[in-house]
Parts: structure tokens; sequence; C-alpha cells
């Protein structure tokens, strides 16, 4: 069911800095800031030859980055995100095997463009799983 890694996500207490580290110490490639208000993060994408590293940081008063942050004041990984061709076949399928999905259980549009779900991390050894549509 799940196709390619599309990337894994780090929350980050400054964004600049971070970007700053993946484009001049480690010479990656590194895109603008682009705000998700409806996720409340900005993000950051490290491209490289192979998948993508998201940087995640707060955006609003509500985001659910910032409990992740108090909780590690230095950042780390959020999660993990894995391409699927039809995101609402594999909602119901992960769902018929008892998985759970977060929020109301509908897509959203993900800063990619795409439909995106999240499953809970309990169901996934622990690691909170982002779904994109591809």
């Amino acid at each position: 069911m799940i196709g390619r890694l599309n990337h894994v996500a780090i929350a980050v207490p400054d964004l600049d800095a971070a970007a700053a580290q993946y484009r001049d110490t480690l010479g990656a490639k590194v895109g603008a800031p682009q705000d998700e208000p409806d996720h409340g993060v900005t993000v950051v994408f490290i491209e490289l030859p192979n998948t993508k590293i998201e940087l995640l940081h707060p955006l609003g008063d509500n985001s659910p980055i910032s409990a992740f942050l108090e909780k590690n004041p230095s950042g780390g990984m959020h999660h993990v995100c894995y391409e699927v061709e039809n995101i609402l076949e594999a909602r119901d399928r992960l769902k018929a095997q008892g998985a759970r999905v977060l929020g109301d259980g509908e897509p959203k549009i993900g800063a990619h463009g795409k439909p995106v779900l999240f499953l809970h991390p309990k169901d996934f050894t622990g690691t909170l799983v982002e779904l994109e549509q591809v």
C-alpha cells in the first residue's frame, strides 16, 4: 500500500538556523520558508537526491509543533511521510485494520498541495506517520 518515502520531518526551534545548517554545513539545496496556516506550521524543504527533509517551525499560538518543542526544546524528528496512490482507500483499509487516523479522518491539503492524513504514533511503533496522495 505505501509507496516511496516522501520526507522526514524535523521540528526545529530556529528555522533560519536549521536551514542555514543544512545549506552551509551540509551543502544541501534549501527551499524558501512556506507558511501552512491550516497545519499551524512554517516549513522549509531540503531537497535530497532520493527524498526530502521537511523542517517544521510553529506558526501561530495553536501550532501542534509548539507542544512538541516544549517537550523537545532542541527539536527532533517529528514524523515520516509515505506516498500512497489513493489516500481514501488507504485510510479506509487502515481504519478497518484498527489504525487511528488523527483529526476528523478527512484528508487536508498539505505543503505539496496534495491530500494528506496523519496516523496515530501509538499504532506505528511510536512514530507519527503522514500519508500523502501522489
